[in-house]
């Protein structure tokens, strides 16, 4: 299994700075970057910067501490310190990220076809999904690794290519008069929220299969360190074509446009960038500009289905059902595995089309509940089962009760400062997050400290002579 989930452990650093920013800078982070620049501005697009210190931080802490274990996957540790049981909720939780993400991914494409190629929206995400499917299926972490670097050459030149065409057009003008649009403003009311959502864009980086996987592919933990920090700084410069895009979105006269109006008028925000590339560039243009879109969902949706393959087939599949299954038994459930999380994701794309709010919702997701389980597996192994499903039901119930207005879901736990509008100002994500954290930590130490009590007053009975026993029964 060591081939097709960590590439054998022999990617070089290069290759591995290359897959990471592929990675990361996918089809979400792109469209999601230049929606939220046009709909909320740069002061609220938090993903960008969020995602750049989570992955210096994850490299910092996390990174060398796992290869240097030789884990194959984020759940490993969770694994070693708290049995099957609790591998096999966090993997739900993580599934349910990758699905959230990989379905930003796939909107983003599919929005972006719809406009520029004229192809109907579920056409576009079932074919685009197929055949990133596929070369997944066939290749594994090898594959994946390797295209990733055609895929970033792709996304840099495409996005780079369109910036000129776009910013000299005379519809567009000078983006700098727009900018208390596209810049946008911080209300101190909503603080709480702000924070919340920084602080879950950045720690919710870290908690992920994809990223792992490539960490633990190259040769040593220093290696992992390096492509983490480069990785970072390489994904945040490739995000400055997407908020320039979004701020011309603001700026540029759409009356003159094909569609006559603002896509932020027309309710249509995650569709700004496909056409500002339509309506502001030539033709061949767009076209390569989408090329570099198709590029970066497949360079994300691929790690994506991978990486929830792999932890299913090695720490589930492989610890809970067969034990003793064969490499080439693995193999089998893994591409069955590919199958069913790019399915999924596909069909989570078509009914919910809404690109930043997905991929906000899967860092929300890992952030939450698998994060907590992961620092304590890693930093804390004195810490047992029992604590760990308690913060995992905490983190659950904190986190579902806040609400989510993605997916329609109701809030019923109403945090303080509450709107009915506005909905959750209190930052419940970070409070979730904490609470899940020393739930693990203190109901340890309980169970370890009644356990100690229980060992000890058992010992001290037995050493008692029978009839004293009989008689302390009785």
């Amino acid at each position: 299994m060591e081939s097709s989930i960590v590439a054998g452990r022999d990617l070089n650093t290069v290759v591995g700075i290359f897959t990471v920013t592929a990675t990361t800078v996918g089809g979400g982070y792109i469209n999601g970057t230049a929606e939220f620049i046009a709909t909320s501005g740069l002061v609220w697009t938090l993903a960008p910067f969020g995602i750049f210190i989570g992955l210096i931080i994850g490299g910092l802490l996390f990174a060398k501490k796992m290869r240097d274990h030789n884990y194959l996957t984020m759940l490993d540790p969770c694994q070693e310190v708290y049995g099957n049981a609790l591998v096999f909720m966090v993997y739900l939780a993580s599934l349910c990220g990758d699905g959230f993400w990989t379905a930003s991914i796939l909107s983003a494409l599919g929005t972006s076809l719809s406009v520029i190629v004229n192809i109907p929206l579920t056409v576009a995400i079932v074919t685009s999904s197929a055949v990133t499917i596929i070369y997944t299926m066939i290749g594994q972490m090898i594959s994946v690794a390797y295209t990733d670097i055609v895929q970033l050459i792709f996304i840099t030149f495409g996005l780079v290519l369109s910036l000129p065409f776009i910013l000299t057009n005379e519809n567009v003008g000078d983006i700098g008069k727009s900018a208390d649009t596209w810049v946008g403003t911080f209300d101190i009311s909503f603080a709480g929220q702000w924070w919340d959502l920084f602080v879950a864009m950045t720690l919710g980086t870290i908690p992920w299969q994809s990223y792992f996987q490539r960490v633990l592919s190259v040769r040593s933990g220093r290696q992992a360190q390096i492509l983490s920090v480069v990785g970072a700084c390489s994904a945040v410069i490739l995000v400055i074509p997407s908020v320039i895009i979004g701020a011309v979105a603001t700026n540029a006269d759409w009356n003159k446009t094909s569609i006559g109006q603002s896509p932020m008028d027309l309710n249509q925000g995650s569709m700004v960038l496909p056409l500002v590339l339509q309506n502001f560039t030539p033709n061949v243009v767009a076209v390569i500009g989408l090329g570099a879109i198709s590029a970066a969902v497949m360079s994300s949706m691929d790690s994506s289905i991978l990486g929830s393959s792999s932890m299913f087939t090695y720490n589930i599949y492989a610890h809970l059902f067969r034990t003793e299954a064969s490499d080439r038994e693995l193999l089998c459930i893994q591409r069955i595995a590919i199958l069913f999380v790019g399915s999924l994701a596909t069909v989570i794309s078509i009914f919910v089309p809404i690109v930043y709010g997905l991929f906000i919702l899967a860092a929300d997701i890992v952030f939450v509940i698998v994060l907590p389980q992961l620092l304590c597996a890693l930093y804390f192994k004195w810490t047992n089962s029992y604590g760990a499903i308690v913060g995992y039901f905490v983190s659950v119930t904190l986190r579902m009760g806040a609400g989510e207005p993605t997916i329609n879901m109701p809030a019923f736990i109403f945090y303080p400062d509450y709107d009915v509008d506005t909905g959750q100002n209190f930052p419940f994500r970070t409070f979730a997050t904490v609470t899940s954290v020393l739930c693990i930590v203190i109901v340890s130490i309980l169970t370890r400290y009644s356990q100690k009590i229980v060992k000890f007053k058992t010992k001290d009975e037995l050493s008692k002579p029978m009839e004293q026993r009989l008689l302390n029964i009785y």
